[in-house]
């Protein structure tokens, strides 16, 4: 059953509702009024939060300090105040419920320890009516927050589960249409290799997995992100970097009711080194909803000096639970510049390209790797004069961005080989910012 959160927004009216009737010059200046119920929970919160102060969650879709959502499933949205007091347990959730009669009445309080909200999300995860309240918290060790899910159908709040964490994903890993916890945990020690568990509301309570070793401390994680294999089965691609400024990539899966990490024949398919100095993450890139994994592929320099001319086209594959992979496409990625182009699989073990400041030339080998043809130039061009730059010397338009202009220019008439000036427009796509490393 399809449930949805609407977020309180608590603000004023902003204009006034004209219908036919005559109003005077008084009425329709006068300013717009709280609504009844506006005032009355404002009234209510004010007397709960005496000694306290707004606690935002720090993250996620939720941030907000006063937050809606049918918890007990009645029809009936309550509000959630998210605050912070001096007790042993400072953090609070204050829960006011609406009455008959038009008042707001706090129904009760629920309070933890730890510094900050860090997520809050409403998930079904019980299938019972109503929603559960799934609560991450901050705790003095940095690597490690708290979360809790707490359960509102029999009209009051019942913890289904408490858990420690270093990241968190609420997810349908089963198909079941009820969400599971997949928690990404610390190790041993710093140093150990993190391990990952699902949680799953089974026969009246939470059911842990058994834990499963991921390649990396939970130190070393950039980025978790839930996505699909190959069959459409649902997947979290776990991003860890190495000490060799590489991306790991794990992949966890519910195989027969087990969590597995999706084994490789060669473990180095999901390592990969940066691209001038950007990690390069597993993605959607083609927008078809399966996640794809890159791979590296060195092109061949058109120079000796091969360290600071070696460029590399990125093999984006998709898996199946078996580790099968299959080819999805292939690209070259200029993370600086923000753009990336997709490459016919025939031209990948020919085409290679040469960098001069924003302007990459790319040529064309020969079967022999004798000669490179030039074939064609990308400019990214910047400066209040760039929009002339774009139409000077052949050069036709691909993108424009905010402050840069991106156009191409054809060396060579590689006309046989199908790049001509349809196949770069078609193939030229600006880079999702959330394709970039946070940290960059």
């Amino acid at each position: 059953m399809k449930k949805r959160v609407l977020m309180l927004c608590l603000g004023l009216a902003t204009a006034l509702l004209l219908c036919g009737c005559a109003r005077t010059i008084n009425e329709l200046y006068s300013p717009p009024k709280r609504s009844e119920e506006y005032s009355r929970l404002q009234s209510a919160i004010d007397i709960a939060m005496a000694g306290l102060e707004y606690c935002a969650p720090l993250t996620g879709e939720n941030q907000q300090a006063v937050q809606k959502a049918d918890l007990n499933g009645d029809g009936i949205e309550e509000y959630l105040v998210f605050a912070k007091g001096n007790s042993d347990k400072p953090l609070q959730i204050l829960i006011f419920v609406p009455k008959e009669d038009g008042s707001v009445e706090i129904s009760e309080v629920i309070s933890s320890n730890g510094s900050a909200f860090e997520l809050v999300q409403y998930e079904d995860i019980d299938g019972k009516p109503g929603l559960e309240l799934v609560v991450g918290r901050q705790v003095s060790n940095q690597l490690m927050g708290s979360v809790c899910v707490y359960s509102f159908a029999s009209g009051r709040s019942e913890r289904l589960m408490s858990a420690g964490y270093s990241r968190l994903l609420t997810m349908d890993l089963g198909g079941s249409e009820q969400k599971e916890l997949l928690l990404i945990q610390r190790g041993e020690s710093d140093q150990a290799n993190a391990v990952a568990v699902v949680y799953r509301y089974r026969a009246k309570s939470m059911v842990r997995s058994l834990e499963v070793e991921l390649s990396q401390p939970v130190s070393s994680i950039k980025r978790c992100t839930a996505g699909k294999l190959q069959d459409g089965t649902a997947a979290v691609f776990v991003s860890s970097a190495t000490e060799e400024s590489a991306i790991r990539t794990d992949i966890l899966a519910l195989r027969k009711d087990r969590l597995m990490r999706i084994a490789v024949q060669d473990p180095m398919e999901y390592y990969v080194p940066t691209l001038g100095n950007y990690y390069v993450f597993a993605d959607d890139v083609d927008e078809d909803g399966i996640t794809e994994i890159p791979s590296l592929i060195p092109m061949q320099p058109t120079s000796s000096n091969w360290v600071a001319d070696q460029q590399y086209l990125i093999r984006w594959y998709s898996t199946d639970l078996n580790g099968k992979q299959t080819d999805k496409l292939f690209s070259f990625h200029n993370y600086a510049d923000g753009w990336y182009l997709a490459v016919d699989k025939n031209l990948t073990r020919q085409l290679t390209v040469n960098q001069v400041g924003n302007n990459y030339a790319f040529f064309l080998w020969d079967e022999g790797y004798e000669v490179a043809m030039p074939a064609f130039t990308i400019y990214a061009l910047y400066g209040s004069d760039r929009e002339s730059q774009a139409g000077q010397d052949g050069r036709f338009l691909l993108r424009t961005s905010n402050d840069v202009i991106y156009a191409a220019k054809l060396e060579s008439d590689l006309s046989d080989y199908g790049l001509n000036k349809e196949y770069l427009t078609n193939n030229f796509h600006l880079i999702h910012q959330e394709w970039k490393s946070g940290d960059t």
